[in-house]
């Protein structure tokens, strides 16, 4: 079976999960390639595959500008394929939170108008080592809302 990956990364905790995803589907005899949207230049044949996988973060309650306008201009012909559309979040990584996190896919489906085969919400992670104070104090008091860190 023939596989694309069509994912974007913002901080690369979707690149990770791209990149383990891609190694599962290789290690089990599927012909995989990846493709991610912030490429804009090089155009890529959806026909070609038989199943796609589209993974993407988010962040400010939305997926990556780039990534939705290529599911919509995609829609049709993501339609006529069998898709699974991994969104990443924070979110997910906490039952209290994880129905704010479906409510982002749905936010996602209603702007791009496409609605995956399959889909999953996954815990999206935190990169403390590399936040300013300010950033650490919104993630500590808004995003994680009293939840621990690791």
């Amino acid at each position: 079976m023939k596989v694309l990956i069509i994912f974007e990364s913002v901080e690369g905790q979707t690149q990770k999960i791209t990149d383990f995803v891609d190694h599962q589907l290789s290690a089990t005899g599927h012909a995989v390639k990846v493709f991610n949207t912030e490429n804009r230049t090089s155009p890529i044949d959806l026909e070609d595959f038989d199943g796609i996988v589209l993974a993407a973060p988010v962040h400010e309650r939305r997926h990556p500008k780039a990534f939705e306008v290529f599911v919509s201009a995609s829609r049709e012909d993501l339609d006529k394929k069998q898709t699974l559309l991994l969104s990443v979040s924070l979110k997910a990584a906490f039952p209290e939170g994880q129905e704010e996190a479906w409510d982002y896919l749905t936010e996602m489906k209603m702007r791009t108008g496409f609605t995956p085969s399959k889909e999953m919400i996954v815990a999206g992670a935190v990169r403390t080592d590399s936040y300013d104070y300010f950033e650490k104090q919104v993630l500590n008091n808004v995003v994680l809302a009293g939840e621990k860190s690791i």
